[in-house]
């Protein structure tokens, strides 16, 4: 699996859809975790309380650890992490939902016409190739 051609850093991509159930505890907990930080510059941290009290979204922000995820992963260093969240429309129920990313899934399904249209296209492609 590693060559000297592939690189040893992975990007790991998780999307989590959490919903709220308790607001206050949330934005309570993340108010906590900044009045506790002791790095963080009091400019910085009357900034955060703020908007940790304004959105739900930004108190979880404040209380995701990247490291959290992968520190107790054997045989890895977390080298850089970035997140973000962001309230969205979710309905569980609705079968087309999207968030809006592209997906790295292949859908393979394909119908009857769509499958002869490309074995079509496919042999046209070759023939042409051949030709030239």
């Amino acid at each position: 699996m590693s060559t000297p051609e592939t690189s040893r850093y992975v990007r790991l991509k998780v999307e989590l859809v959490l919903d709220i159930t308790e607001s206050e505890a949330l934005t309570g907990a993340a108010l906590d975790r900044i009045g506790h930080d002791e790095f963080m510059p009091d400019e910085e941290r009357a900034h955060a309380e703020s908007a940790v009290r304004e959105d739900a979204a930004e108190a979880l922000a404040y209380l995701v650890d990247p490291f959290g995820l992968v520190g107790e992963v054997p045989g890895v260093e977390l080298a850089q992490a970035s997140w973000s969240s962001e309230p969205v429309d979710f309905d569980p129920e609705a079968q087309d939902w999207d968030d809006d990313e592209v997906d790295d899934e292949v859908d393979w399904e394909v119908d009857e016409d769509e499958s002869e249209d490309y074995e079509e296209s496919a042999e046209a492609d070759e023939e042409a190739d051949e030709e030239q």
